[in-house]
Parts: C-alpha cells; structure tokens; sequence
C-alpha cells in the first residue's frame, strides 16, 4: 500500500523521498524493522490475551524433563507471526506482483489450516486437533494452487542466456566494475525448470520424465511438475510441524533458512548476479526478498518470547505455516530440490517418525510385541530421553541432554547446511 501511495506521490508531485520506494534494500530493511517491532512490541500484548483466554498448552506427560512445567503455557502464538510478516508485505511489497501474491495466499491459507487445528484443540477441548485427513487436503489444495498459478500465469517465466547470433537473442546491457556490457537472453520461457545442486549445467526440466516426446512431452511434465509441488508443500509444513517441539527450536532454524531463501531470491531476480553466478535467472522474483525480509524480522521477534523458557508456543498456527511458506518460496524461486539438504532437520525429524512408527509395526506383527528403534520421536526427544552420548565410549549410562543445549545443536548444524547450500551456487 505504503510502495503504490510513494510511487503514485514521485510520479504527481516529486514528493521528497518517495523515490526511496523505488530501492529494494530500503523496502527490504524496512520490512524486517516493521515485522520485528510488531512482533516484539505487540507480541507481548498478544500473549497476556491469550493467558486472559486461558489458551494455554495442554501437556501430556512423556517422561520428559521439565515438560510438565510447560504446562499452561499460552499457544497459538503463531498469530503474532502471521500479523508480523503480513503487514510489513502488505505496506512495502509491491502488490502487483505475482509471486507476493502468491506468498500472500500461502500465509493465509495453510495460517487458516493451523488456525483451526488450535482452534479444536483449545476450544473444543479434543487433543487431537483437526483430523489429519482434512489438514492434508488443505496441504493439497495449496499445492494445487502454486502449481497451477505457475503453470497457468503469464508473469512466471524465466529466462537463459542465448548465443549472440541466437534469432530469437534479447540484448540486456548491464554494468559491471564499471564497464558496460552486453548480454544476450532469451525471450520469456514458460518451462518447468528447476535447479539441481552441484551439477554442471545444473538445471532439470521435469518434462524430461515423460514417456512421450514432443508437445505431449510439456504437458506431462507440468502434470509432474504439480504433483512434485503438492508432495513438497505437504511433506515441509508436515516436516516443521514435527519440528516444533522443544522452545526456540523451530523459530531458530526457520530464521537460518530464511537467512539463505533470502540470498537466493536477491540473486535469482538480479540479471547482474544471475549471470554472473550462471545461474536461472527469474524475473520479477527479486521483489520476495521483501517477503522473507519480513519472515526473518518477524520470526527473530517472536524468538524473544519464545525461547527457553518459552512464554508463548507458536502452536500450528505458526508451526504448519513456516513449513508452507518456506515449500512454497522453494518453489518460486526454482530451489526445491535444495530443499533435502537446507531443510535437512525436516526431513530428518519427519524420517525418524516414520521409521520409528514402521519399525514398530513391523515387530509386533513379527514378534508380537513392538519395538522402537529410538527412545522416542521426533529425533529431538530421542536426545532428551538420554541418547546424547554414546554408552560403549564412555563407559557410564548416557545422560539426558538439556533442551537448550539440544535447540543449539540443532541450530549449528542447520547453520552447517545452510552454508553448503548456498556453496551449491558455484560447487557443480
């Protein structure tokens, strides 16, 4: 709103400063001040609502330490999240543009799944929240959305650097270290691109998996290319959701991923950096870097409260949508097949469910009785129960490790991946 009043007052009446808007770091900055003082100022109103409420956490008792006294804890604090990205995009991003649009849709849209699901559990008193069927078909609904707006929508396109005597070479001409020089790109490409780490030549067109050749070709791999986009968006919303189990620990790595979403997308939608870096070249995208400036902000403001000892819990209003949000953005910008390797968490927490639940099952079928290959999942409890350390090299029973120290560790080790991610960008 704040971008489309400044453009209109530069362009009536050369209103001092209004050119500022014109500027993506000025809009970026702002962003992340406006989301972090929303979240820091105001989110402490919103919890004393929420303990007026008598919203607070209902703990069941795993054994775990210190776990009871969390009890009572204010949740569904993943509203001041969702209040403190909106606003700021609202007010500096530009409105217009498609992919804002669509990160729009998608915090609405999986926050109103999360939403409800603590609605149901605080509210109608049923511990189980919304019945999992119904949050997947909210999943998916959003996948079909994403999916279908990039195929179906004129604005996403890419573009690829071409042959000088290529006929169908656009001329960009473009400053670097103060010489100007001329690049040569194609017209705007309607594909199903995407990126592959540390490949030469590192881009894959889901249209390659068709059976067929020819125009038939394009139109399974869009049909793939939506479906490998539900699959995503479910399985990272599922992925955080999981994560989200000890204080501080999702909001944290969340903040690390979107440190590196942010880079990706500032270079993704600059011609300069995007050839320089050889790398897909995505008009328009440069304007998420708004978007995320505002998920960091807002997610640092929330860490206030919400590290050990927790005074809110972002419940799945918050948890489901960072997890939509940073699937979604993957998308957008062409990474989500980085997604295994900078969201490894997810995947990792998401993996030792699953496997503790088959291994389980398995065995009381075999043996009768059920057996768990970990003390208790997610991975993260697994070390709370007391597998930090390993019996056989230190002689001694392994000892429980505090929460903070776990949230840390995981911390370090998202920040590990982070940084080979973004070593993906020259590493092929």
């Amino acid at each position: 709103m704040l971008y489309e009043l400044f453009k209109y007052l530069q362009s009536r009446f050369d209103f001092p400063g209004s050119g500022l808007v014109h500027y993506l770091s000025f809009r970026s900055a702002m962003a992340i001040l406006l989301s972090l003082v929303i979240a820091w100022v105001f989110g402490k109103y919103i919890i004393r609502l929420l303990q007026r409420k008598q919203i607070g956490e209902e703990i069941r008792n795993l054994g775990l330490e210190g776990q009871l006294s969390k009890k009572g804890t204010p949740t569904m604090g993943g509203v001041i999240i969702l209040l403190s990205i909106l606003a700021p995009v609202l007010l500096f991003g530009d409105l217009s543009n498609i992919y804002i649009r669509l990160m729009i849709i998608t915090t609405l849209w999986i926050g109103a799944i999360g939403f409800l699901d603590d609605y149901i559990k605080v509210f109608r008193k049923n511990k189980a929240g919304l019945h999992g069927r119904f949050k997947i078909v909210g999943q998916i609904g959003l996948g079909l959305i994403v999916g279908l707006t990039m195929f179906f929508c004129d604005d996403v396109v890419t573009r690829e650097r071409v042959a000088m005597n290529d006929p169908d070479a656009h001329t960009e001409i473009i400053e670097r270290e103060g010489n100007r020089e001329t690049i040569y790109l194609s017209g705007n490409i309607k594909s199903t691109q995407t990126t592959i780490p540390f490949v030469k030549g590192n881009e894959f067109d889901y249209s390659w998996l068709s059976p067929v050749c020819g125009d038939t070709s394009q139109t399974i791999g869009w049909i793939i290319y939506v479906l490998v986009v539900i699959l995503i968006v479910v399985s990272v919303s599922n992925g955080a959701n999981l994560t989200d189990g000890m204080d501080g620990l999702l909001s944290g790595i969340s903040i690390i991923i979107g440190l590196v979403l942010l880079v990706f997308a500032y270079l993704s939608g600059n011609i300069i950096y995007a050839d320089y870096l050889n790398i897909m070249y995505i008009p328009h995208s440069g304007e998420l870097v708004v978007f995320m400036a505002a998920f960091i902000g807002a997610l640092v403001g929330f860490l206030w409260y919400n590290s050990y000892p927790a005074q809110v819990f972002m419940g799945d209003t918050g948890s489901l949508s960072l997890g939509g949000i940073i699937a979604v953005f993957c998308i957008v910008i062409r990474k989500e097949l980085l997604i295994p390797l900078l969201c490894g968490i997810f995947f990792v927490e998401s993996l030792s469910v699953m496997l503790q639940v088959a291994y389980f099952k398995y065995t009381k079928k075999k043996y009768g009785e059920g057996r768990r290959i970990f003390k208790m999942s997610p991975l993260h409890h697994h070390f709370q129960k007391g597998s930090g350390e390993i019996p056989a090299l230190i002689q001694r029973p392994a000892q429980p490790l505090p929460e903070s120290k776990i949230v840390i560790r995981f911390w370090i080790v998202t920040v590990l991946l982070a940084v080979l991610t973004i070593v993906t960008l020259k590493v092929r």
